[in-house]
């Protein structure tokens, strides 16, 4: 599930980045409310679905093509293929069942404190946008 959120917080931290001073300072002073707003909707996707993602590495033998030297009688090298073994590592989306009652207990819990971050949030964004003001 850490990993998920990374990869979903990715965008955000890219934007942050390159955005205006304004976004990264939205960014900077919001990260913990878009947090629990995105656990928030997996977990109520969990419920809607009857279960949960995961994901797992899985390695596999494929054949391809393989680069290799060749040298030719007067010394030239030459590049030529052969079809060669090569391990290949696939990332798989699989189902997890779920505890409802736990699930609704999380969703409950993270609402609430989504909740106790709006209005935090709001005056951060607020007091970002005073202190930087988009020109437009």
């Amino acid at each position: 599930m850490s990993r998920n959120l990374i990869l979903g917080l990715l965008p955000a931290l890219a934007l942050a980045a390159c955005g205006t001073p304004q976004e990264r300072c939205i960014s900077r002073n919001t990260s913990e409310y878009r947090a629990v707003s995105s656990l928030l909707a997996e977990v109520e996707g969990n419920l809607a679905r009857g279960y949960a993602w995961a994901e797992r590495e899985v390695t596999h033998t494929i054949w391809t093509d393989c680069r290799y030297v060749v040298y030719d009688r007067d010394g030239d090298r030459y590049i030529s293929y052969r079809p060669c073994l090569r391990d290949v590592t696939d990332t798989e989306r699989y189902r997890v069942p779920i505890d409802p009652a736990a699930e609704e207990r999380k969703r409950d819990n993270l609402a609430e404190r989504k909740r106790a971050l709006t209005a935090s949030a709001r005056q951060a964004v607020d007091a970002c946008k005073a202190a930087y003001p988009e020109e437009g």
